[in-house]
This record gives structure tokens, sequence and C-alpha cells, in this order.
């Protein structure tokens, strides 16, 4: 049930949220709820009264018109263009730090370059919960036609309880060290390799509170936050990374790769803690609230609370349980790679580092920014249809304006990764591989990796930018097309990975065709689910399921 703005005032009212995604959010009158507010500062408007203008001011622009001005350079955070630079800088730092820690370690010991790949892995089980809880900021915490307070307890509710998780998680991995070592680090160094593995395992709690940091606070259109959170891990990092373990570091120091993830966990969470501290002071002590910047005046608390965490739970099980099986497959063929011997296992690592790299930086980014303003839209649309029943439908104009960010997003990724891929085919693979491992072996089995599959990540770029419509609107059809792909194509090619006798010469034709071919599934998969998402938006044969919380 929706309120007009012409209904008379009623005798105090109980403040309601409600979440435009179905989630009904019902909080008690607080004691002052009848009290008189005076203030002498001028009234600001609200983000629903701000909502209502800009969807106003976008149905009188054309097409062409909305899209020239939703891309005018911006600094602003509230910005397509202003979120995306931030979002670039914030994502390029650990990037390229990712690519030094690996240049420094091989420089202490080339052998071992292979087990800081350990400390991916562990980051790849620890995406399984951080992709879950935090995943929901777009859908909820992205949602400006909800309250500012209400949005701002679903931020302090994730933070505490993906905090916990992550420090579950961090326990049972120091717990299972030596069982991780021998799933994922060559029979060469596993025994040098459980101290690192131990050191690396409370990454896992780092990264769960600087990820729910991060999500949250771009969802609330503050991303300078995460953009604080890594300019403060870089620096601290190169400079600790200088004094101890780099060709310069200090005299009498002899440096070790342990000491180097000793370095790297330290920095992880002093950045996470101190992008949290930020991220309060900016909004809570600074801006009193940052209510008032908001203009909302109602009584809902801004405190964690059960409720909440239940509010965030039930779309962050859908992401939870996709993610789990997608890197419960990912894990299962690494473990056979790095069955084939140290020098695969290496290249493997370096293929990585480029893939996920400085490479990737383009795309993460522009996803980060989609998912943030397909949230804020789709809000806008939940908002405007409320109340209409289970039959109605979307306009061609209201579609276009929930997924022109996503093509905005193509087309920057196309114009930037195509050449990108090209250039590091052509030039810069092989001498970039030979830079970080120190063998030429290694740099060769990596230059084939990239160079036989680096124009699936192009389909990679478009189809994350398309997936993130499905993310940030409707986690059930992002979890059906995600199903499809992993297990439509991935998992029958992993069992042929398990079950063929590879060695390293012939390996990379079966794992091309499942990391390749996956992408290239992914890509036409995303097209029609959401091509079906559109026409039941069209068709008005939506089911936009509601969920009521006291």
């Amino acid at each position: 049930m929706s309120t007009s703005s012409s209904s008379p005032p009623q005798p105090h009212p109980r403040p309601l949220h409600r979440y435009r995604h179905g989630h009904h959010y019902q909080m008690l009158p607080s004691k002052d709820d009848g009290a008189v507010r005076v203030s002498n500062a001028p009234e600001r408007p609200s983000d629903e009264e701000r909502g209502r203008e800009t969807e106003e001011v976008e149905a009188e622009r054309g097409w062409k018109a909305q899209a020239v001005h939703d891309l005018k350079p911006s600094l602003s955070r509230e910005t397509y263009t202003g979120a995306l630079l931030f979002n670039v800088c914030a994502f390029i730092l650990p990037a390229l730090y990712g690519t030094l820690s690996k240049l420094w370690v091989a420089n202490i010991d080339a052998s071992m370059v292979v087990t800081t790949d350990a400390y991916t892995y562990i980051g790849v089980v620890a995406e399984v919960l951080n992709e879950g809880l935090p995943r929901a900021s777009w859908l909820l915490i992205g949602d400006k036609a909800a309250p500012f307070r209400a949005r701002l307890q679903l931020t302090h509710t994730l933070i505490v309880f993906q905090s916990v998780l992550g420090l579950i998680m961090s326990i049972a991995f120091v717990a299972g060290a030596t069982t991780f070592a021998q799933g994922f680090v060559p029979v060469e160094v596993r025994a040098a390799s459980v101290t690192y593995v131990r050191i690396s395992a409370f990454s896992a709690f780092s990264s769960a509170v600087e990820y729910a940091v991060t999500t949250a606070t771009r969802a609330l259109d503050k991303p300078d936050v995460p953009l604080f959170i890594s300019s403060t891990k870089f620096a601290v990092n190169i400079l600790l990374d200088l004094l101890i373990i780099s060709k310069f570091h200090v005299g009498g120091i002899t440096p070790t790769v342990n000491m180097q993830a000793g370095i790297s966990l330290a920095c992880n969470l002093v950045s996470a803690f101190a992008g949290l501290a930020y991220f309060v002071y900016t909004t809570s002590v600074r801006s009193k609230g940052a209510t008032t910047t908001h203009a909302d005046d109602s009584s809902i608390e801004v405190k964690p609370s059960l409720p909440a965490f239940i509010v965030l739970a039930k779309p962050g099980f859908i992401f939870f349980l996709e993610s789990a099986i997608r890197n419960a497959l990912y894990l299962w063929l690494v473990h056979g790679i790095v069955g084939l011997g140290t020098d695969y296992a290496t290249a493997w690592g370096v293929f990585s580092t480029i893939r996920w790299g400085l490479v990737m930086v383009p795309v993460s980014s522009l996803e980060a920014t989609t998912l943030t303003f397909v949230g804020h839209s789709w809000g806008r649309f939940r908002k405007s249809v409320e109340g209409t029943g289970a039959g109605f439908a979307a306009t061609s104009r209201q579609l276009w304006s929930i997924t022109r960010w996503a093509m905005y997003s193509v087309l920057i990724a196309l114009a930037i990764e195509i050449p990108l891929c090209l250039l590091m085919s052509f030039f810069g693979a092989r001498p970039f591989a030979r830079y970080i491992s120190g063998s030429d072996v290694v740099a060769g089995i990596a230059e084939h990796m990239w160079q036989t599959i680096d124009w699936c990540y192009i389909c990679y770029a478009v189809s994350t930018q398309l997936a993130a419509i499905l993310v940030a609107t409707r986690p059930h059809w992002y979890l059906y097309q995600s199903l499809a792909s992993n297990l439509l194509y991935v998992l029958p090619w992993a069992i042929a990975c398990q079950t063929a006798e590879l060695n390293p010469e012939d390996a990379w034709t079966y794992h091309s065709l499942v990391f390749g071919g996956s992408l290239v599934f992914s890509f036409f998969d995303i097209l029609v689910v959401d091509g079906l998402w559109a026409w039941t938006l069209r068709k008005g044969r939506a089911r936009l399921h509601r969920f009521r919380v006291a």
C-alpha cells in the first residue's frame, strides 16, 4: 500500500519502511513521534522526492539526450561518470599491488611464486561468503526510494554480520591449513607453504569486512569509501614491502615469502578498518547521522538488528548459493591444475594475474557502477508500480531507464577490452609472464594460455555488465542463468578433466575449453535470460515477491 502526498495527516503515524523489492520493514513508533520539530535550516528534498523529480525530468528527455546527460563528465559521486572514475581508481590500486607482490616474491624465491596463489584460492573460498549478503546491497541498500535511515541500518547490519562470518571462516582456514596446502599447493613447495596458508587465512576476515563496506557504500553513492580503503592499503603495502622485502629493503633484514604474507595481512586489516572508520565518520559524525543530507527525519533506528539481517539474508542466500556452486567447480578444476606440476601451476597463476589483474580493472569498475545505478533505477521503478497489482506492464521507456546503465558499460568495456586484449596477445603476455615468474618455460606456457582464449574475455566483459541487470533487480533470475552455465557446460567439462589422464603438454586443450568456453556459453546464456526478463516485465507477467518483516 503506497501513500500519497495529498493524503490528510494521520495522528501519531507509524513509520513504515518498505523495501521496494518486496520487503516490508515495519518499525515501532518512538516516544517522540508526536513531538514538534523546529529547525531554522532550509528544508531539503528527500531521496524519494528527488527520485520523483528525476523521473519527471528523464521522461521529458529523448533517449539520445538522456544518454548525453548521463555520460556528461562529472566528479560527483551521484553521477555515472563520477562514480566510474572513483571505481576505476579503487580497483586499479589492488590490481597493481597484486602484480608487484608477485615480482617481489619472485626476487625472494622464484619457486615460491606458486605459493602466493594459495592466497588467491583462500580469496576464492572467501568470495563465496562475500558474494552472499553483500550482493544484496545493490538490491536493497541501493534502493533510493527507501528511507535513508533504513538503508543505513541495513549497511550497519551487513557490516557486523559479514565480519562475524568472515572471522569464523578464517579460524576454519587456520585449523585446516595443512589440508588446504595439500589441495592447492604443488608438492614441491607444499611443506614450506603451510605457514604461509596460516598467515593468509585471516585475509578471509579482512576481505569480509572490506567487501561489506565497499559494496554497501557504493550502493549508498559513496564510492570515495572504497577508494579510501584501496589507497590506504596500497600506500601502506608499498611502503612496508619496499622497506622489508623488495630489492631495496633495509639492511639486516632477510625477506621471506611468509614475511610478505604477514605484511599483506596486516595492511588488509588496517585498510579495512580504516575504511570502516572513514565511513562511520563521514556518515555519522561529520554530517550528524548523514540523514540531514537526505532529508530523512524518520525514527527508524540505524543500529544493526536481526530483522534487518533477515531482510538481507533472503536475497543474500540466493547469491551465496550461486557463488558456492560456481566457485566449487572452479576450485575443483584448480585442484587438478595444481597436480600437473610447478611450471604449469605457476603459469596458471601468472595467467590469472593477467586476466583478473590489470586487464579486468575496467570490467570490474564498470560492473560496480552498473550495479549501483541499475539498483537506483529499479528502486524508482518498483515505487512507480507499487499498488498496481501483479498485472502491471513496464513501458519501453521504463525498461530503458533501468537497463541503460548496463548498455553504457557494455560500449565502454568493448572500447577498452578489445585493444587491450590485442596488445597483451601480441606484445605483452610473454614479457609480463617472464618478468613475474622469472622462468622462460613458465612464460611460454602462460603466453599460450592467454593467446588461446583472450577473445573469450571480451565476451566476459559484456556478459558481466548484462548480468548486473539481474543482480540488481531479480536475484532468482541471476541464479537460474548461472546454474544453466555451470551445470550444463562447466560441470560436464570439469568431470572430463578429472577422468582424463592429463599431462602438462595436452592439459590446456581441456582447460581452455572449460574456462574459455564457459565465458562464451555464459555470454549467450545471459542474452537469453535478459531477454526473458525484459519480456516478462513488458508483458506484465513478472511477479515481484513480497516479504514482511516486523
